[in-house]
């Protein structure tokens, strides 16, 4: 990028330099935003009259014209102002070579053969590789790099077959959650059979590696692939070499059309375990299918929707699960489900650590937990005897430990956040690891400190976050505040090569632990859910307000960043607490509170957030509903907020909607835009070159707004 005359460094040495906030206000007041057009339409809920002006921006990018040119307006103008920050290149550049190390995904091994991911660095996605012994020669078995000219077509999930001959795998196109599945051949490279309408998931291999079991929809209307809601799922087996019309239906429920259901393959072939929910809750009835009796019919053995079942794995009729009934930090019991009336019998009891999963490899059962939200596994008999635990690297966070029950060896990952992911190959029987891809990276994890509080949030709550900088930024200084508080899911300790650059410059990060997730159980769950979700927003207020009265961060120097359900809550707290505030990122949110079950996924999310046809739920949806409460005549943070145009998880009209709002809004002079990407969707399968540019973006919006002074490159 050519920099004005005005900003460029004549020195011979890299000094800082940043635009002066009054600058940059004097560039703002410039600003035009694009034209959002109104209609009147106001509807009544539960007596209550709701105006949604900006509806016609639910409509799909790809079909409306006027949506369209709304878009290219809107980053006409964010791509303009965006390169008047000179610090936008420093970061695009840093970031790209913060990117460029080696990396690998955790083996699976099968028939012998030991399959994982490799991206030397750049490449806009990672290749899937195959050896035949542990320390082989590794050869190219699918690289997706040539799929698309703008690398935006992904290998989404993948499975060999049990005898590693065959390779079922997923093809993601411009970031939308259908799959595409094939088939190929290990040995030639031949691909064989495709199968459509299957959504995030994949399928797991008949023990002969005859065909697969899978879950799909059916074909969506047309014209309403990327915004119809998602029901009728059912279980099909498929036979390799017929088309996908002669698949055999497994299991519907089609009186319960929101019923989802997901099957796999017990290790030992016996059994198809199919997991039925009907949201993004953990709440499961399982039936089983003896695939070893002819004409038999799968059998519902755990009714009703009440608890979480995670198969860890089984010795004949004899299931071990890790579960949430009566332990809502989860426990591990056993169960003969050959009996006519199983019944869980405890092997492993609640602990204080929350059980995140649990796998039987070698014949010890590993389990995973998180303890204050770091990472700990500990091993037991299949009797349930403790065995000790597996010694990690250090303090961060841990998965894998795959494999089969006659294995006697697994495979693990580690990171944490200034730790990038390595991984080990784990000895079942002596239990040693040993490091079987450690990444080299350009810069010194040595350099910076890992800190973890524990603050109080508006009821006393002590809230758990981790606050990370280099060693030498002492005093207040800009900082990146993350949470994503929803759906049970924890905010775990990892690696970013785009939170480093913004850490190498002088900045903090801070990730929130807030209630809503999954960091100790169904308990901090329920906490920050439904009725509780203001919960939510109020541990993360008061996560800005610890980092600013204990010196982290100061006055005009705190910039919140979250996607998704986290876009939501910079969404709602921005809105409530816009004077806390300098700068605000939110992702890919959902932002109208009272449509959101109108499209696609989002009718599971009732979960988490209630119904909003039901007037309880209404009133608290209506309260914190992040396009419903922008409010005028009080100053807002600059605001950068992010979408995609293939984003048919969290459709883009929320985000859309959102931005129309904000900018139509008498909410001061700082700069309220709207950054959208095209052959993209939610996050997953999108390019590195994407990634990286997008991080450059935020960063160096992020920079202008708190003060961050960048490292300029000498000229």
């Amino acid at each position: 990028m050519r920099l004005s005359p005005l900003l460029l460094i004549t020195t011979a040495v890299a000094v800082p330099l940043i635009v002066p906030l009054a600058a940059a206000q004097s560039q703002e007041a410039a600003l035009r935003y694009p034209e959002s057009r109104r209609v009147e339409l106001v509807e009544d809920h539960f007596g209550l009259k709701v105006a949604d002006p900006y509806r016609w921006l639910e409509n799909d990018v790809r079909q409306d014209q006027e949506v369209r040119a709304w878009v290219t307006a809107q980053n006409q103008v964010t791509d303009a102002y965006l390169a008047t920050l000179p610090q936008r290149a420093v970061f695009r550049d840093r970031i790209k070579a913060l990117y460029n190390y080696e990396r690998f995904g955790v083996p699976v091994k099968a028939g012998g053969r030991y399959f994982y991911t490799r991206n030397s660095g750049l490449q806009n996605q990672s290749v899937l590789y195959v050896r035949d012994a542990l320390n082989g020669e590794g050869r190219v078995l699918i690289d997706p790099n040539g799929w698309a000219k703008d690398g935006a077509t992904a290998l989404a999930s993948w499975r060999p077959s049990n005898d590693g001959k065959k390779l079922l795998f997923g093809i993601q196109d411009g970031g939308t959650d259908w799959r595409t599945l094939k088939v190929l051949d290990v040995a030639t490279g031949q691909e064989n059979d495709e199968i459509r309408n299957v959504k995030n998931g994949l399928g797991d291999w008949a023990k002969d590696g005859s065909g697969f079991f899978y879950s799909r929809f059916p074909e969506p209307p047309a014209g309403q692939r990327y915004q119809a809601i998602n029901e009728d799922e059912a279980v099909y087996f498929h036979k390799l070499g017929t088309p996908q019309s002669a698949d055999r239906l497994i299991y519907a429920t089609p009186d319960k059309p929101r019923y989802g259901h997901d099957g796999y393959v017990t290790d030992d072939g016996q059994w198809l375990v199919i997991l039925t929910t009907e949201g993004t809750d953990r709440r499961y009835e399982v039936s089983v299918l003896d695939l070893t009796t002819p004409g038999a019919k799968p059998r519902t053995i755990i009714k009703g929707l009440n608890y979480d079942w995670q198969l860890a794995g089984n010795v004949g009729s004899k299931f071990y699960w890790r579960t949430s009934q009566g332990a809502p930090l989860k426990r591990i019991v056993t169960m003969d489900v050959a009996a006519a009336d199983p019944k869980p019998v405890e092997l492993v009891p609640e602990a204080k650590a929350t059980l995140e999963s649990a796998n039987i490899v070698g014949g010890v059962l590993f389990a995973e937990y998180l303890a204050d939200v770091k990472g700990e596994v500990r091993r037991y008999s299949l009797s349930g005897k403790p065995m000790g635990t597996v010694a990690l690297p250090g303090i961060g966070s841990v998965g894998g430990f795959g494999g089969r029950i006659d294995d006697g060896e697994t495979f693990f990952a580690f990171t944490s956040f200034a730790t990038p992911g390595a991984v080990y190959h784990y000895d079942v029987k002596t239990g040693r690891a040993t490091p079987w891809a450690t990444p080299k990276v350009a810069f010194n994890p040595d350099d910076y400190k890992v800190e973890q509080v524990f603050y109080p949030s508006k009821d006393g709550t002590k809230i758990p976050m981790f606050v990370v900088r280099k060693k030498s930024v002492t005093g207040p200084a800009p900082t990146l505040l993350y949470a994503y508080g929803g759906f049970n899911i924890p905010t775990v300790p990892s690696f970013s090569p785009t939170r480093l650059a913004w850490m190498e410059q002088g900045g903090v990060l801070a990730v929130a632990n807030i209630r809503g997730g999954g960091e100790y159980g169904d308990p901090w769950h329920d906490a920050g859910r439904l009725a509780n979700k203001q919960n939510v927003f109020d541990d993360f207020i008061a996560a800005g307000e610890w980092l600013k009265a204990n010196g982290v961060t100061g006055k005009d120097q705190l910039a919140v960043q979250g996607g998704s359900n986290g876009g939501l809550l910079i969404g709602a707290v921005v809105n409530q607490r816009p004077d806390l505030f300098a700068a605000a990122l939110p992702a890919v949110g959902v932002m109208d509170m009272l449509r959101f079950d109108r499209f696609t996924a989002g009718r599971y999310w009732v979960d988490d957030y209630g119904y909003p046809s039901k007037e309880a739920d209404f009133k608290v949806l209506y309260a914190y509903s992040p396009y419903h409460n922008v409010k005028g005549g009080r100053a807002y943070p600059a605001i950068l907020a992010t979408t995609a145009d293939t984003d048919d998880r969290v459709v883009p009209g929320h985000t859309f909607k959102y931005t129309a709002a904000i900018q139509a809004a008498d909410i001061g002079a700082k700069p309220h835009l709207v950054r959208i990407e095209t052959r993209a969707g939610h996050g997953s399968g999108k390019p590195t070159d994407k990634i990286i540019d997008e991080a450059a973006d935020l960063w160096s919006f992020a920079a202008q707004w708190t003060g961050l002074k960048v490292a300029m490159p000498a000229h």
